[in-house]
Formats: C-alpha cells, sequence, structure tokens
C-alpha cells in the first residue's frame, strides 16, 4: 500500500487576469503581454483553470510573478490564462490532466522562500515526488513547473 501524503494543487487566482481580458491587443503588448489563440492541444496550459486550452481558444500570454519576495529565489515567467477560465477548486491529491500529462520540475520550498528539494518526474507518477519531498521536514510547499518549456505550473501544499 502506497503513503501518499495528502495534499492539494493551487491554481493562480482568476482575480489576478480578468483586468486583462478586456484590453486590446495593443494595450496588452504595451504591458509585455499577448493574446494567443490555441493552435494546439495540449501546447496552452492555462493556471487559472489549470486544464489546456482548446484549438481556436483566445488565451493571454504574460509574466506572473509566482514567487514574489525579496529571498534569491523569487521568481517570475510567462504564463498563459484563458479568456473563458473558470478557478480550479482542487480536491485533495487531485491532478488535473494538464499537469498528470507533462514533465515536471518539482521545487520545494521552505518559509522563507528558499528551495530545500527539487526533483524532476512525469506528471503521471507525481504523487510519489510529492510525497517524497514532503517528508522532508524543511519543505512548507511546493511549485511544479513544465521541465520542457521550464514556465510555472502551479503550487502543491500539504492538505
Amino acid at each position: 500500500m502506497s503513503l501518499t501524503v495528502p495534499f492539494r494543487i493551487s491554481a493562480l487566482p482568476l482575480d489576478a487576469f480578468a483586468p486583462f481580458f478586456g484590453l486590446s491587443d495593443g494595450e496588452l503588448v504595451a504591458r509585455g503581454m499577448r493574446r494567443m489563440t490555441a493552435e494546439s492541444k495540449p501546447g496552452y496550459p492555462c493556471r487559472v483553470s489549470l486544464v489546456d486550452a482548446e484549438v481556436g481558444e483566445r488565451v493571454i500570454l504574460l509574466p506572473f510573478p509566482h514567487l514574489p519576495g525579496p529571498g534569491p529565489y523569487a521568481a517570475s515567467g510567462p504564463v498563459f490564462a484563458r479568456e473563458a477560465a473558470r478557478q480550479a477548486q482542487m480536491r485533495v491529491n487531485e491532478v488535473p490532466e494538464s499537469v498528470r500529462r507533462r514533465l515536471l520540475s518539482v521545487r520545494g520550498y521552505d518559509r522563507e522562500g528558499m528551495m530545500v528539494a527539487s526533483d524532476v518526474t512525469e506528471g503521471a507518477a507525481l504523487e510519489a515526488s510529492v510525497s517524497r519531498l514532503f517528508s522532508d521536514e524543511r519543505v512548507d510547499y511546493l511549485h511544479l513547473h513544465n521541465a520542457r518549456a521550464g514556465c510555472y505550473s502551479c503550487r502543491v501544499d500539504r492538505a
């Protein structure tokens, strides 16, 4: 029997992105953002709904501070937000398909935002990696990144 540490995945908040959906393409470009149309699935993973955009669906690509703060690991990176996104509400131990189907970099941070552990795993084996990293008492939370593209995916906390 597998011992899985109960966890919950969190998406980025819709209210952080909603103000941009009504902007013109020129206004988005002036802010360093781009409106795009999904050309393939998978390929445009929404960080709010935690689903891949459908082909033909509009998304906004923008920089987002996924690890804000003054520390050395403070980070911002490109993320997609679907214009039709609804806020994801994940159940305990639920892994969305958009995460499950990718190769992931799993990064464990302590309370001060210092990376203290890491792993690379297929999304299909995420639970084992989460359990292994959360067995380290220093790890307060995890960030998942798509290992191939390097972009931020979502946060994982103990449930």
